[in-house]
């Protein structure tokens, strides 16, 4: 068994797009973790989607041996992190598998708003941290000021921060040997009862359950009985591996070691993140702490096209719910679109992935719902309601006052870009809390409500400043709002799954912006189609989708008019019949389009 003195468990933090993925890749390459053949751009990215978007989804480890300058061979256990903030639970998760950190600037674009998020997750964590500069190769690259950025804004000292380009791989033996040599070394003790920490687990069509674990102390080996002590659920292991990043058998795993386990486990729910594992015949006295539970902040109806794939849906989205624990659902109706489900997310980002995801991997058809984030409802009779569906907001004669989430946001942005993003906070009810500057660009602290952030503001934010601007954000609590619920009708029929909360005074723009959205996604009919926007009783807005005309007067070769007139009323009365029994079929794209759109 490797002594725990000899292991190193890390991980590489930073904003998008600052290199960590490629960083990764070089560390894989110069370990020989891969030959050349087998290696590739993003080789730990190993979904179809993350490589398409250029983005990391699911935190990915890989161990590997070193040899350093000291003559030893270090096993070095490293986990690649998703920078976006949607996926920050990934992140968390991740950083309490390891002892420290690399947390990768990029030279040229300096400190932003995920890489404090990360730095400061873990600082939390009491992780040790080795700053690194990427892209130090590039013109633009100014190390110098990034270093004071690190100084000024995290509070790291940075006077021995790496200088590196992950593209080039120049600084790259620098970055392991820091690794072995300003890393601390695991703790624990292989005499000791097994307790290892669940850290995450996918779901294999051939092999069942695959759980990553970090041992913390005792040994995990083939043949043990282990249980999960969150679940009671008991298993023999019949596979121990480690990822290189190809999986490799192993006799056992020791203290201090990251690697997975196959117990033939068919229950998802018997794998719950953050779960602690033991030897169900020598158990240990007490568990380990594990994750503070994620909280989903975006909430939308996910309903199959057919209505016979619901059971289809179910089992995808219980699989997918293995692969992702910030992922939630639960059973839901609506009248228009039947069974479905009400999920819960982290972002419209880890929305899209999600929707993305189901149709890949699993051939679903989906319509996705409006999202929509949790209020609080304060009725007369005094006792508060959670809402999750806009839809099933009650009568508004019953409720005494409604409650919005708000979150915390941290904006930095260049000095030229700042009145646009000013104005951009301002129309989205937002309450300025601070503003400082570091070097030329500006910090933004604001409180905003997190139902005006949910739709389109993290799309216009790069818009307004050319892309510069970085945000990141966290949950501040709930405080009362004059708000109402937007139902769209079309053909007078409400679509409860178009159903929204908006804030009073932006209520009939609004509805007004939908229903213009919507007359260019719902596709023509041979009569006309009336969408309106309406407020309790009271319709805000209305626009109309032309009929298409059939030209049943092309066959009258002159003759008398009244037989023109004759077949143009014949063809009205057919419309209006066809109006009456005409069944709206609204493209899915439109459900999602018409709430992503630009006020400005």
């Amino acid at each position: 068994m490797i002594d725990p003195k000899l292991i190193r468990n890390f991980a590489i933090v930073a904003h998008i797009d600052h290199g960590k993925s490629t960083l990764a890749d070089r560390l894989i390459e110069r370990c020989g973790g891969l030959t050349a053949r087998e290696m590739h751009a993003q080789v730990l990215d190993s979904m179809d989607i993350e490589r398409e978007r250029g983005i990391t989804i699911k935190a990915q480890t890989v161990r590997l041996n070193y040899e350093a300058k000291d003559g030893q061979t270090y096993m070095i256990n490293l986990v690649d992190t998703p920078g976006h903030v949607d996926f920050s639970y990934e992140v968390s998760r991740s950083l309490r598998a390891c002892e420290g950190a690399l947390l990768l600037v990029d030279a040229t674009q300096g400190v932003e708003a995920q890489t404090l998020a990360n730095a400061y997750q873990a600082v939390e964590a009491d992780l040790e941290i080795v700053p690194v500069l990427n892209k130090i190769d590039l013109p633009a690259a100014e190390p110098d000021r990034i270093k004071e950025q690190i100084e000024d804004i995290i509070g790291l000292d940075a006077t021995d921060a790496l200088m590196i380009s992950a593209k080039t791989g120049v600084g790259v033996p620098d970055v392991l040997e820091a690794v072995v040599q300003r890393l601390p070394a695991p703790q624990g003790d292989p005499e000791k009862p097994v307790k290892a920490l669940l850290v995450d687990s996918w779901y294999d069509a051939y092999l069942g359950v695959i759980t990553l674990v970090r041992v913390i102390d005792g040994v995990l080996s083939k043949g043990m009985r282990i249980r999960f002590m969150g679940t009671e659920a008991v298993h023999v292991i019949d596979k121990v591996g480690v990822l290189t990043p190809k999986p490799v058998d192993q006799p056992e795993l020791g203290p201090g070691q990251i690697g997975f386990i196959m117990a033939g486990i068919k229950d998802v729910a018997d794998t719950r993140v953050g779960d602690t594992i033991t030897d169900d015949r020598k158990p240990t006295d007490t568990p380990l702490p594990g994750f503070r539970p994620s909280q989903p902040v975006v909430f939308c109806g996910l309903f199959p096209t057919d209505a016979a794939q619901f059971e289809d849906l179910r089992d995808s989205l219980g699989k997918l719910r293995l692969n992702d624990a910030s992922f939630e659902f639960e059973p839901e109706t609506s009248a228009a679109l039947g069974f479905g489900f009400r999920c819960g997310f982290l972002g419209l980002l880890h929305l899209e992935i999600v929707q993305e995801r189901l149709g890949r991997e699993f051939d679903l058809d989906l319509v996705v719902t409006a999202p929509s984030v949790v209020y609080r409802l304060f009725m007369t009779s005094g006792e508060m309601l959670e809402l999750h569906n806009p839809a099933d907001m009650p009568d508004p004669s019953l409720i005494d006052h409604i409650e919005e989430p708000w979150i915390r946001a941290t904006i930095l942005v260049p000095d030229e870009y700042l009145g646009a993003v000013l104005s951009l906070c301002t129309e989205k009810r937002g309450q300025q809390i601070e503003l400082t500057y570091v070097g030329a660009r500006a910090m933004l602290v604001y409180r905003l409500p997190l139902n005006e952030v949910v739709y389109d503001f993290y799309d216009r934010l790069k818009s307004y400043s050319r892309g510069y601007a970085s945000f990141d954000y966290q949950l501040d609590g709930y405080a009362e709002s004059d708000l109402i619920k937007l139902t769209i009708l079309i053909n007078q029929e409400v679509v409860d799954a178009l159903s929204i909360i908006v804030h009073r005074s932006n209520a009939e723009s609004r509805g007004r912006a939908m229903c213009a959205r919507l007359r260019d996604l719902i596709p023509r009919q041979m009569y006309q189609v009336a969408i309106q926007a309406a407020i309790g009783g009271r319709i805000v807005a209305r626009e109309t989708v032309k009929a298409f005309r059939k030209d049943v007067i092309a066959k009258c070769y002159g003759g008398d008019v009244t037989r023109k007139r004759k077949l143009l009323e014949k063809q009205k009365a057919g419309k209006k019949r066809m109006r009456q029994v005409g069944k709206i079929d609204i493209p899915q794209e439109a459900f999602f389009a018409a709430l992503k759109m630009d006020n400005g």
